[in-house]
């Protein structure tokens, strides 16, 4: 405890010799550091706002160009897939004509469907 004890009353004296040491040979007055110590602090805020500002509109910024992305990409899968069935439609009506001339025989059990949609655009309105 002898060591210890030294060693703790050694750095407070050393420490409160230094902070003496400091204020004495300061080549500025108190008021003049607490001046540009508020400077530097002002400054440092000032670049935290900013650097928050652009990080702001670039998140707005993203947000906006998100949403007229995400309707292109909308409506391309949508003309997609309208191609698909518009193919899916030939190819069965191609089936459907080589089954009925005669020149394709179905497997057994097979029954070639035609989808609810594509029924409903083909059946004539009464």
């Amino acid at each position: 405890m002898g060591k210890t004890f030294s060693f703790m009353v050694g750095a407070t004296i050393g420490a409160a010799a230094g902070a003496i040491i400091g204020i004495l040979a300061a080549p500025r007055s108190g008021a003049e550091t607490r001046a540009m110590a508020a400077d530097m602090a002002n400054d440092a805020w000032d670049n935290a706002r900013d650097m928050y500002e652009q990080g702001a509109e670039q998140a707005r910024a993203a947000v906006n160009d998100f949403g007229p992305m995400m309707d292109a990409k909308t409506d391309e899968l949508r003309a997609k897939v309208d191609l698909a069935r518009e193919r899916m439609d030939q190819l069965r009506e191609t089936l459907n004509q080589a089954v009925a001339s005669g020149n394709v025989t179905p497997a057994v059990d097979v029954e070639v469907e035609v989808a609810p949609e594509a029924a409903a655009e083909v059946a004539p309105e009464a």
